[in-house]
């Protein structure tokens, strides 16, 4: 077999084989197949695009490249969730303990965010002594009593997925949908997930920034998970502008605490009780989505979930007395509010810009070894549909410094549409594809 072969089989849109797509995995992760050879094949697919059989072959070749996670000692449905990513995406933290707390096991693995805040991992680590270092023994163990844990990737997952992204970045091969459904789907299985929830993201602050773009995703890799024998839903969730009203990773620790006390913001409540039901389907704790949805409402409103949040929090190492005491966050020096000089209808949000906002106060990292603030972000006052008078607040800057405050101040402002005709709230979910 050679690998020249195979890339004008994929340049005249030929199906490649299993054995074929094998062959190209294998030997790059190896480094027996040139980069050179590889960005040509990717940008053959990304012309030619991949069925659904060649996509859910290269998805398990991508996992069988490293190591796999075995959580088979952990009671239950693992069910996992992935976010493609927005801002403002405070989900991981309110879904563990609501779910756990319906009795879903979730046995989560988080990285550190590269972007506009940090990941899972960074948000908890807001949290004094909170730890993710943990031995796998120790993961199982907590799962298994709690119900919830959160460890830091480890090990050699996917390596795969790790060379082929970085040679798509700089290839412009990035968007092709078979290429960004079998990389995210490659990590959830290789995590040992027996079941997946997926909340793609649509708009101007998502990766997929059209919502036809973005069912297309959703679409290829429901089919994956059915192909590889994996549960697969994909709810398909609006991000024109931030999800709720944190952006920053303290900030959006506290926002998940409020959530799970049943007083957070309407659309991250919805969104979460959204996905948890589907969680909770998959795992055979509910027989329907409306049981389940039910059933989530109620442990907000008893309080089991803020309790579990508790239990999550001590079990690994952090001091759970944040929760009823959230000013023990970090804390940001400065707050600056931003004002509008106009009076109507926010018009709409740039989530986008917001999120580059966050990160340049210090909330992300523009590369790997940068270090976060976590005390910093954006906090909105003001979402889409709501009326403004002039010199209302409509977001307000956390930062430690007040090097060019003035900058971030005028970039908010302009983040922000105001017109004069009242505005229609933004939707939420525009579909779920099972």
């Amino acid at each position: 077999m050679r690998m020249v072969d195979l890339i004008q089989k994929k340049r005249d849109g030929l199906e490649l084989t299993k054995s074929e797509i094998d062959f190209i995995i294998e030997g790059y992760t190896q480094g027996a197949i040139p980069d050179y050879q590889v960005s040509a094949w990717a940008m053959s697919v990304f012309f030619q695009g991949m069925n659904p059989r060649e996509i859910a072959d290269l998805t398990m070749a991508m996992v069988k490249s490293g190591d796999e996670v075995d959580l088979s000692a952990i009671e239950g449905i693992k069910v996992d969730k992935h976010s493609t990513g927005g801002v403002g995406d405070t989900t991981t933290l309110v879904l563990g303990p609501l779910v756990a707390a319906a009795g879903v096991p979730v046995a989560k693995m988080s990285g550190r965010g590269l972007g506009h805040t940090g990941g899972t991992i960074d948000k908890l680590e807001a949290i004094d002594g909170f730890h993710t270092e943990i031995t796998k023994e120790e993961f199982i163990k907590i799962v298994n009593e709690i119900k919830v844990a959160v460890v830091g990737q480890s090990g050699n997952l996917t390596p795969a997925d790790k060379k082929l992204y970085g040679l798509r970045d700089v290839t412009a091969t990035v968007n092709s949908i078979p290429l960004i459904a079998s990389s995210i789907m490659s990590k959830k299985i290789a995590s040992g997930a027996d079941a997946i929830v997926l909340d793609v993201k649509t708009g101007d602050g998502a990766f997929m920034k059209t919502l036809e773009g973005s069912k297309e995703l959703a679409r290829t890799m429901v089919e994956i998970g059915k192909r590889v024998g994996r549960n697969t839903v994909a709810v398909i969730s609006d991000m024109n502008q931030p999800l709720g009203f944190a952006v920053g990773n303290a900030l959006e620790v506290k926002e998940a605490i409020d959530t799970l006390r049943g007083h957070g913001p309407e659309d991250l409540t919805e969104l979460c009780l959204v996905l948890g039901a589907h969680m909770v389907v998959l795992a055979k704790k509910e027989d329907d989505f409306d049981m389940a949805y039910n059933r989530l409402k109620k442990i907000l409103a008893s309080g089991e979930a803020i309790s579990k949040l508790k239990e999550f929090i001590q079990a690994q190492g952090g001091n759970p007395e944040v929760v009823d005491h959230p000013e023990r966050l970090p804390q940001s020096k400065y707050q600056v509010e931003v004002k509008t000089a106009s009076t109507g209808y926010v018009k709409s949000i740039k989530a986008e810009e917001i999120g580059h906002i966050a990160m340049m106060l210090g909330a992300g990292r523009k590369t790997k070894e940068d270090s976060i603030d976590l005390a910093v972000g954006v906090e909105l006052k003001k979402k889409v549909g709501d009326p403004v008078q002039e010199g209302d607040v409509l977001a307000v800057l956390h930062a430690n410094t007040e090097d060019e405050m003035e900058e971030w101040v005028t970039k908010t402002t302009h983040a922000y549409a105001i017109q004069q005709e009242q505005v229609s709230a933004l939707p939420l979910i525009y579909d779920v594809i099972e």
